[in-house]
């Protein structure tokens, strides 16, 4: 370490080492926001959470390291290089959103190089923030020597307690104050601002008679620069977030609102060309959802009695329309996890009128659990069910493998009567062929016979699959079932319903070869990945 005489500070040697390590608390809890941030701006317009968390955290930490090895050459002159380091977090971490958000709205999935554009972008800034994030702390460790004289090891300690009691603040302020109050986009910008204000008033306040009248001059503009920057990101944020979502879902949009659970967007005036965004996946398109409603609902009806019905997920009413085009339904129970989907299904105009004003209907009951955890409640009081429809998420969406495990199955058949046949949508087989038959193994681990069938949907990557941006080619993306029963005789009985007349020959022909064997998916050994 350079060796540096002891500074004349404005306040005591106690008082200054206190301020430096707020100052480092501070600081690394803005940092681990910048991470938590990018990865929950990856997860959520790439898909794949767990692959996007791994990416962005392995190229921080490495770019951490890179960080702290370039933080040598500005020991000389740590403070005006600790404030300008700062400065530069503060504008990269808290414009990330912005930029991200903006590239997926305007530049994704046109072709060329931005097919992957977000990708690149997430690897940039995880890059560029953990090389300022590990410049930090070679700097600290300079300035807190400058105050007073102590041995490497204890400073070192000092610093990073204070660092890690700043990340553990960070960490909880993120999902439970910055999400929830801010959202994503002035979450970060504010977060940047605090980060620059403290870094300024740091190095100010504590080192101004270390820094020359150049490097005053330049930290004190770079600030004022960044500060200016993002509060007129601030101010205009929500114009942005208006425009870019008209740039994503087209310029119809009736309703965006953020659930608590998740994001719903309502885009159509009328039944026929309303659609229903969750997340940013087109879960529901009024021009072509009978199709496959229809194909969920119709043969497991067919398969015998259904006068009690369970719908997993279906919170929007539509496959319970379908249900109840049937005589002998007495029951309907849905098991929705949002109840802000359930509230648009019943007050929405288009959206009620397209599912035939279910929740009006007083077969109908909402639950409103999560499917896994309910399942998992008490039923030894209640009868079981002769029909169990899952209208889930795509099962390569990391946060719904959960609900195409082994052991969710389980569950269901814990429910499903002796005599009863549950239908599941196990996404696309065409695109997504491993998916969609680990989904069939997965099944018939959990000791239910099955029927694969499939229907074409409509063209567009959104209609089915975990992913946001398009494969780039022009293949119908069809719609991928699996009829399930205790006994394999009701599912020859379903066999007469004209979807599985059609449907099962289709899945059959795109079987893979027998010797490619799919092991089931289970909770600590999710397999859905193509």
């Amino acid at each position: 370490m350079i060796e540096s005489p002891a500074e004349r500070l404005p306040v005591t040697p106690r008082t200054g080492r206190f301020l430096v390590l707020a100052g480092v608390f501070i600081c690394a809890a803005c940092g681990l926001v910048y991470e938590l941030e990018l990865v929950a701006l990856a997860a959520y317009l790439i898909g794949d959470s767990v692959t996007q968390a791994s990416v962005v955290l392995s190229v921080m930490v490495f770019a951490m390291g890179v960080g702290s090895l370039l933080a040598k050459r500005l020991r000389c002159r740590a403070a005006v290089g600790f404030g300008l380091v700062e400065a530069a977090l503060a504008l990269v971490g808290g414009c990330s959103a912005l930029v991200l958000y903006a590239a997926f709205a305007w530049a994704g999935d046109r072709g060329e190089m931005w097919a992957s554009g977000s990708r690149y972008l997430f690897v940039a800034f995880s890059l560029a923030i953990g090389v300022l994030i590990g410049a930090e702390v070679p700097l600290l460790m300079v300035l807190i020597q400058r105050i007073r004289r102590q041995d490497a090891g204890g400073a070192v300690a000092d610093l990073f307690a204070a660092d890690y009691v700043g990340a553990l603040v960070g960490g909880l302020a993120f999902p439970f104050l910055l999400l929830p109050w801010f959202g994503q986009l002035t979450g970060a910008l504010l977060t940047g601002a605090v980060n620059v204000l403290v870094g300024g008033a740091l190095i100010f306040g504590l080192f101004g008679r270390d820094l020359s009248g150049r490097g005053r001059c330049a930290l004190f503009g770079a600030n004022i620069a960044v500060l200016a920057v993002l509060a007129s990101a601030a101010l205009l944020v929500d114009d942005f977030e208006r425009a870019a979502r008209r740039a994503v879902y087209g310029s119809d949009i009736r309703v965006a609102v953020q659930t608590g659970v998740q994001e719903v967007v309502l885009t159509g005036a009328d039944r026929a060309s309303l659609n229903l965004y969750v997340d940013g996946r087109l879960r529901v398109s009024g021009r072509d959802e009978h199709r496959y409603h229809r194909a969920l609902v119709q043969p497991a009806m067919r398969g015998g009695p259904h006068a009690r019905v369970l719908v997993l997920g279906g919170g929007d009413g539509l496959a319970a329309r379908e249900v109840l085009r049937h005589s002998g339904v007495r029951r309907v129970d849905i098991v929705e996890v949002d109840p802000g989907v359930v509230k648009l299904a019943r007050s929405d105009p288009a959206l009620s009128e397209l599912n035939g004003h279910v929740y009006r209907d007083r077969r109908v009951r909402a639950i409103h659990a999560d499917a896994f955890r309910w399942l998992r409640g008490p039923h030894e009081r209640r009868l079981p069910y002769d029909v169990v429809l899952a209208d889930l998420p795509d099962p390569g969406i990391t946060a719904s493998t959960k609900l195409y495990s082994q052991e969710f199955f389980g569950l269901v058949a814990r429910v499903l009567a002796d005599d009863g046949r549950f239908a599941v949508h196990a996404g696309p087989v065409v695109t997504r062929s491993r998916t969609y038959w680990t989904v069939d193994a997965t099944l018939r681990a959990a000791g239910l016979a099955t029927t694969p069938y499939r229907v074409t949907g409509r063209y567009s990557a959104n209609a089915a699959g975990p992913d946001r941006t398009d494969d780039g080619t022009a293949r119908p993306h069809d719609w991928g079932f699996v009829l399930a029963a205790r006994d394999a005789h009701r599912l020859a009985v379903a066999r007469d319903a004209a979807v599985l007349r059609a449907g099962a020959p289709a899945a059959e022909r795109v079987r893979p070869p027998f010797w490619q064997g799919f092991e089931p998916s289970t909770l600590v050994h999710p397999r859905y990945a193509d």
